[in-house]
Parts: structure tokens; sequence; C-alpha cells
């Protein structure tokens, strides 16, 4: 008897240090895998809260293009750029390699246009149209951009290119990136709101912002992904929360989701031990540059490489959308949309019907944008708050007030395991620097409302979520804007159900929670 009860106790006790060992483990990979660096700073002080390698040599990939912005940024600030400045594209800069805005050797560029293909797409050729226009060649708009960096004291990086594809010899640090991040929201407020940008359309395509914080973690307002085999993923974020400010940095994820979870967890742990106070921390600021010679674009140089033989991503699958209605359980209640919950301010039930009707119809795009007036058909941006952001006027951000109330940095739940074929961030190869992934194959999400402000959609994902438990365990809340009759709402999803039947469990318990619910297959 006593020996069985020992090899019980020996048998709790060695499965208790297998489970320690698990937990241990998964808090690891960050640490353990070689590319990886970290850093969280105060922006309001300067202090460094976390930092993990922070200053070894790394690579940059698209993390690059912030400072291919930040140059833009200069000239406009000088006058010697506008937003509506045309850019000319040469043979060169038309052949860099995917991810691109497909632009025509002997077109042109606006400078916004330029602004967000970087921003969202993270357009190679449109960087090299950047680099050949304001510098006359990739390599002396390199030299300025390295130039550049040691004004605002990042010593330990040396540019190349502008745009981030590889080269051995472009380098930098994740204290240097958080530099960056300080000093181009802090120089440019105005430009800096561009990194908010979920959306932008050029040519009529649609290409969106695949920062994936954006619209999940309140607080974020930009700024940049990269990747390339050599980099791993990387992942540069700002965030103002409850009078708090800073700026983290995530280099060399072994996937983006990883990245992205490690940088939550950063955020979760060292935002609530940033200051509140006042800011202490020095500007940081560049010195002026002079009006550059007018460039001869005939000058540019000729392709020394063809561009990548696979085609482009698509930026979306064309595949339908197919609702899937949960009935709610209230006494009474007709089976319509207009039944959804749109926050906790009774909206009149008509104008409810009327916005529904366009936010869960079936649609044939999976991306859909503000418009905006006809002389801006080029360029249809569609900012964080939803809002439509016109040519020649990109709004000042506004101070985050000391108040300001968030729901969560919860860590983002993994997706749900992906099918052999199906695409993602993973699948870019070493000779793309982007932050741009391949839309995923469609998949089955759940949606319970759509709100009128995106912090209203994340308050009822949290709250159903809670009531909900098990069936939303390990599910990504997401939130999407839509324009319905001129009014911007916000869907309110969980994304990651591996099957229909999945989904419509959730539903049916969501259901009994009062939450309506309906499954989508997007």
């Amino acid at each position: 008897m006593r020996l069985v009860r020992t090899f019980r106790i020996f048998g709790q006790v060695a499965k208790a240090a297998a489970v320690a060992g698990l937990i241990v483990s998964s808090a690891a990979p960050a640490v353990a895998n070689s590319k990886y660096a970290g850093i969280v700073v105060d922006a309001k002080t300067g202090k460094t809260l976390y930092s993990s390698s922070a200053d070894e040599l790394r690579y940059p990939a698209s993390l690059t293009k912030i400072m291919t912005l930040y140059i833009v940024f200069e000239e406009l600030e000088a006058g010697r750029l506008k937003l509506n400045s045309d850019l000319k594209v040469s043979a060169y800069a038309a052949a860099r390699p995917p991810t691109k805005l497909g632009l025509k050797p002997g077109s042109s560029l606006k400078v916004q246009d330029a602004i967000l293909g970087l921003v969202t797409k993270s357009a190679n050729d449109a960087a090299a149209v950047i680099a050949e226009n304001l510098g006359g060649s990739e390599a002396r708009f390199a030299e300025r951009m390295t130039r550049t960096a040691r004004q605002l004291g990042m010593s330990k990086t040396t540019f190349r290119n502008p745009h981030g594809l590889p080269d051995s010899r472009q380098r930098t640090t994740a204290r240097d990136m958080a530099t960056l991040g300080r000093a181009i929201q802090e120089r440019f407020p105005k430009y800096y709101s561009f990194f908010q940008t979920r959306s932008f359309t050029y040519k009529g395509r649609t290409h969106g912002n695949h920062n994936k914080l954006l619209g999940r973690v309140k607080g974020v307002d930009g700024i940049k992904t990269g990747y390339t085999n050599a980099s791993g993923f990387n992942l540069v974020t700002s965030v103002h929360r409850d009078g708090r400010y800073v700026v983290a940095v995530v280099l060399g994820g072994s996937t983006g989701r990883a990245r992205d979870a490690q940088m939550v967890k950063l955020l979760n742990e060292y935002l609530p031990k940033a200051s509140t106070g006042a800011r202490t921390a020095p500007a940081l600021v560049s010195a002026p540059v002079a009006a550059a010679p007018s460039l001869a674009m005939a000058n540019a140089p000729v392709p020394t490489f063809k561009p990548m033989d696979e085609p482009e991503a698509p930026e979306a699958t064309g595949a339908p959308m197919v609702l899937a209605l949960a009935k709610p359980d209230l006494p009474g209640q007709r089976e319509d949309p207009a039944a959804l919950v749109t926050g906790s301010i009774p909206v009149p039930p008509k104008m409810v019907q009327s916005r529904m009707s366009a936010v869960f119809e079936e649609v044939s795009q999976t991306t859909e944008v503000q418009p905006v007036p006809k002389q801006y058909a080029d360029a249809n941006v569609v900012g964080i708050d939803g809002q439509a952001m016109p040519k020649g006027l990109i709004p000042t951000p506004a101070a985050a007030p000391a108040t300001t109330q968030v729901a969560s940095l919860a860590p983002i739940a993994p997706a749900a395991p992906l099918a052999k074929h199906e695409l993602t961030e993973d699948s870019t190869t070493d000779t793309v620097a982007t932050n741009d992934a391949p839309d995923q194959d469609p998949s089955w999400q759940v949606q319970i409302a759509a709100a009128e402000s995106e912090s209203g959609a994340l308050e009822m994902l949290e709250k159903a979520r809670t009531k909900v438990g098990k069936d939303l365990h390990r599910k990504a809340p997401y939130t999407e804007p839509v324009n319905s009759n001129g009014q911007t709402l916000y869907r309110a999803r969980f994304v990651g159900f591996e099957t229909k039947t999945a989904a419509l469990q959730a539903c049916k318990s969501l259901k009994r929670a009062k939450f309506s619910c309906y499954a989508i297959y997007q």
C-alpha cells in the first residue's frame, strides 16, 4: 500500500515537473532564438524598461522604410516636397522585387501615394522611387539615411538601400530602432498619423496594413513590421495608454504570430511601469538638410538583377462571404440583423436595419474602404479611426489624455493551424523585405456586432469572451471598419475557427449568453 502511494506521489511530482518544464519552455523561445533582440523604452523619460540583446547587430528588413519616410517627412516639412508632388518612376525602381505597387517605368507617383505604399504595402518599388528622386540613386539616398541616423543617436545603424531588401552591410539594433520609432513621431506628429492607415487603394487595388496590433491592442498607433529570412520577423510598436507612452521593438521573431505575441507580452509587463508624469527625455531631432541640387533621372542605375519570378501575392482571395445565422434566444424577437447590439446605447431599429444590411451583406471582396471624393479616387485612405484621409489633409493626432480608458492588452491568441497549402507571412522568401503578408485562405469567423466605435467593438468582444469561455478559447478578437450610409461602423469578430461546426458552436454559446451572432466564411 505504501509502495503504491509512493509511486502515486512520485508520479504527481513528475507530472508537476513536466508541467513546469512546459511553462519554462513556453517562455524561452524568444530568448533561445539567436536572431531575437528586444527593447521597451519609456518615451517620456528615455528610460529603458526592458532589453535583450538590444545593442547587438541585426538586419532591419522593412523597418528600413521608417527612415525612408523620416527623410520624406523632412522634405515635406522644409517645403521642398508636397503631398501632391509627382515622383518619376525609373526602370530600375519599377524592377524592384515584390512586394510592390506594380509601378510602370516612365510613370509618376504622388508623394502621398508613395508614403501610403510604404506604410501599408511596404512597396519596394515606391521606396526606390523616393530614393532616386530625393537622392539621385539608392546609394546616395542611403548615405543620407545613415547620416540622419547618426544625428539621431543611432550609433550602430548603417543603411545601404531605402527598402530593406537583403544587404549584409545593412545593419541596426533594437535600441537604434526604438530611437527611430520615437524620433519620427516626435519630430513629425502631423505626418506620423500615416502609420495609422488601415487600408489604402491605389489604381483599383486595396492594400491592407499588416501590422496586426492595429485594431487589436488599444493604444497602439503604429508603426512598422518587416521580414526577410536573414532578419526574422521584426516589429516596432508605439503605444499611448493611460498617460503612458512607450516604444517597443521586437527583432528576429520566428514567425509573425510569435513576434506579435512577444510584443504584446512585453507591453503587458512593462507599459504599467512607464511614467505618467511630464516628459523629461531630451528631444530627438536631426539637423536640417539643405536643398539638394536638381537630379537627372536619366542617371538612375540600371537594374543589376531580374525581379523575382514568383507572382505577387493576391490582394484578396475573391471568395464570397457566406453568412450562417445563429438565432438569438430572445422571446418575441424577430430573426433580423437589426437585433444585433451596437453598444450600450440603443439605436433606432430603422437606422440599425439600414446599417446592418450593408454590414452583413454577401460580398465578393474581403476589404472595404471608406469612399472619398472623386478628385481623390486614386488614393482612398482609411485611418485607424475608420475615417477617410483625403490628399493634402492629414490630421494631426491629438495627445493621449491621461484618463484614456483601455480595456486590455491581453496577448493575441494564436490562430488555428493552417492547411499545408495556405500561404502566410512566414512564406516570404529571403529576397523580400516586407510587412506584407499574403491574405490567408477563406476561413470561418464569428461576428457578434457592429459597434459605432472601435473601442466599443473591443469592449463587446472582451465581454463576450469573458461570458462564453471555452468556445472562444484561443480565438483572436478582431475589429474591422466598414462604411455604411456615410457612417463608420466597426465589426466585432473572433477569428481562428477551423470549421463551420466550431464557429456555429461558438455562436450557440454566445446566443445563450444573450449575444447575437453570425458565423462568417471569409
